[in-house]
This record gives structure tokens, C-alpha cells and sequence, in this order.
């Protein structure tokens, strides 16, 4: 068993956009993990409506 690993997650969440309304975004994280439990979040990003990847620090957003 590793003692240490980097591990990536993809979850769909709810956004709300003004002029689009409700939309389903892919937000992936990337992380840590000692002996399989989550430590530290690497990076965070999502897929926009139109395909572009965002840094989810620099976007501002509502999640429902």
C-alpha cells in the first residue's frame, strides 16, 4: 500500500446563470491522500456550457 497518492474527482453540481438559467457543470478536483483518506486539494476546475476549462478560484458562481 502507497502511503501517499494523488487522486482525481469529477462530481456534476447544479449553476445558475443569469441568462442561461439552471446548467450542469463537471467540477473536478484534484488531491492528496495519505493511506487513501483525503488530505490537501491540489487544484480545482470545471467545464463551462461551451467546453472551456476554468479555474474555479477566478469564476464567480451560485451553486443551487
Amino acid at each position: 500500500m502507497k502511503l501517499y497518492s494523488i487522486k482525481r474527482e469529477t462530481k456534476l453540481e447544479n449553476v445558475y446563470h443569469k441568462n442561461m438559467g439552471t446548467l450542469k457543470c463537471k467540477y473536478t478536483k484534484i488531491y492528496k491522500t495519505i493511506f487513501g483518506i483525503k488530505y490537501k486539494t491540489i487544484y480545482k476546475y470545471r467545464e463551462t456550457y461551451h467546453g472551456e476549462i476554468k479555474d474555479v478560484n477566478n469564476i464567480n458562481k451560485s451553486i443551487i
